[in-house]
């Protein structure tokens, strides 16, 4: 028998599938790639006759929008709602001081979507070369240019052209400009138009499968891309005149119009498929309460959805008071005491099953619209948008809307139509953290405080910072992309932000 000398390793997306929730779809996929110097018998002895050789569509489309929709949800709760001021944290509360460089329970959202990114790439690949899959290209290019403008909005510029490849791309991409990211070819704006293409000339037999979001509707899935093009181009209407593109999406009328067409999944009362705040020990989930933005806001309101939201604190006389803390407290300087404080609502932990992950909803397809209104780029009547939207966002929440409340505390034109729009917006998208404070930083609502003891110099972060393994994996890409940023500054505007 001749020598074979051969090395077997796995890439980093095998590394991120072993760490995956798995347990969902009961399958296990583990792909070995390895180099080999041997002159015979490598096939034989490289090849696991118990385990698939192809990776199916539909098992990593319904892995990647779980796990991503999953750990997004936590990531969203734990760290986007402290940058958002929906809640603040008692302990452990660096990053709620604006030291972003230090994630504790929740801050590290990069390895998730680049493990995720990396994923979906595979079933698009798949889309192309092989007939029998092409059923899958449209929600592929769709779920790609949703997860690639949530990385960029958070970090700015970023690794996209040369990244999500796997072995067959470099092991040190380049960032690439936010603008080409979401104006370029294969971009978010150009994937959700190949996207929607892809499907409306989709002449197969082959059901798409996999899809937990919309099971295998695929005008859903055009729906949901149609309200992404409506939020991206709100995004970034401050460097280009988008007022055509909206009004051409408005008047199709093919967008998120019900909550019934959601890009939602269902969490469950019950591990594995829970919210995973449920699963924390209850001293991390203890953590987090209101936050005196989030309380003033809904008080001010007379807000029914605080009952939904938050809970009475414990030390109240009469049982239903809310108490909400002021964001970045020192907690080795400064004694709180728990009871004196409303903890996040009983969604979050005890009833998750009442609660889902959230991609796209007709609320805040709604507001985003009423906000194009407003501000004059689509013939409407902006009212009556942001009346559908406060109404589909007490739906979704579960809540019932008081009869007055579109005519008194929340009526648009109870104060700035525009701030009214906005927060309404923040309000609803709790269960997203992130986008709460994405939105304020492009808009400036709602009105966010300087917090107790900021670690950023009373200013409130514009991005998050690259993580250390960056410097460390791609330093020379790294290197380039921290110099334009004034060295990895989490005060330096995104390109959307930019006067």
């Amino acid at each position: 028998m001749s020598k074979c000398i051969f090395t077997v390793g796995s890439s980093r997306i095998q590394n991120n599938w072993i760490k995956s929730k798995l347990s969902l779809i009961g399958v296990f996929v583990l792909v070995l790639l390895g180099t080999t110097s041997c002159t015979q018998d490598f096939e034989d002895i490289n090849t696991n006759p118990n385990a698939p050789v192809n990776v199916q569509p539909n098992l990593l489309l319904r892995q990647v929008i779980y796990d991503y929709g999953e750990q997004m949800s936590y990531e969203g709760f734990t760290a986007g709602n402290l940058l958002g001021q929906y809640t603040t944290a008692l302990d452990f509360n660096l990053f709620d001081r604006h030291n972003l460089k230090s994630p504790q329970l929740g801050g590290n959202p990069w390895p998730i979507f680049y493990q995720n990114l990396r994923d979906n790439e595979l079933i698009l690949n798949l889309s192309l070369e092989n007939p029998s899959f092409r059923v899958y290209e449209g929600p592929a290019r769709i779920m790609k240019a949703y997860m690639a403008a949530a990385l960029t909005d958070l970090f700015g510029d970023v690794p996209y052209s040369e990244a999500f490849r796997g072995n067959q791309g470099p092991v040190t991409p380049v960032y690439d400009a936010q603008e080409d990211i979401y104006m370029g070819e294969n971009g978010i704006f150009d994937n959700l138009t190949k996207g929607i293409a892809a499907i409306q000339s989709y002449d197969g037999n082959i059901a798409l499968e996999g899809d937990i979001l919309f099971n295998g509707d695929l005008q859903g899935w055009v729906r949901f891309a149609n309200s992404l093009r409506i939020k991206y181009l709100m995004r970034v209407s401050s460097k280009m005149d988008v007022s055509a593109e909206l009004q051409s999406i408005y008047n199709a009328d093919t967008f998120i119009k019900e909550n019934g067409q959601n890009a939602i999944f269902n969490f469950t009362d019950g591990e594995p498929n829970n919210f995973r705040l449920a699963r924390l020990r209850i001293g991390d989930f203890n953590n987090f309460v209101m936050s005196e933005t989030m309380e003033e806001i809904l008080v001010d309101l007379d807000d029914a959805r605080i009952s939904r939201l938050f809970r009475p604190f414990a030390n109240s006389e009469t049982g239903d008071e809310y108490n909400g803390l002021l964001n970045g407290i020192d907690a080795s300087s400064t004694t709180v005491t728990l009871a004196d404080y409303s903890l996040a609502g009983t969604i979050f932990r005890e009833n998750t099953g009442l609660l889902d992950t959230n991609f796209m909803t007709s609320m805040e397809t709604y507001f985003l619209l009423a906000e194009a209104a407003q501000r004059g780029l689509i013939s409407a009547d902006a009212q009556n948008l942001y009346e559908i939207g406060v109404t589909q966002a007490f739906d979704y929440w579960q809540v019932d809307l008081p009869s007055d409340y579109l005519s008194g505390t929340g009526a648009m034109e109870n104060g700035d139509p525009l701030e009214n729009i906005i927060t309404q917006k923040w309000i609803a998208n709790m269960i997203n953290g992130y986008e709460g404070w994405v939105e304020y930083r492009r808009t400036g609502f709602p009105q966010l405080k300087t917090i107790s003891a900021s670690l950023n110099d009373d200013l409130i972060p514009v991005r998050m910072p690259y993580p250390a393994e960056e410097e460390a994996l791609n330093n020379q890409n790294y290197t380039t992309a921290a110099n334009n940023t004034d060295g990895n500054s989490i005060n330096v505007n995104v390109w959307w932000d930019q006067e």
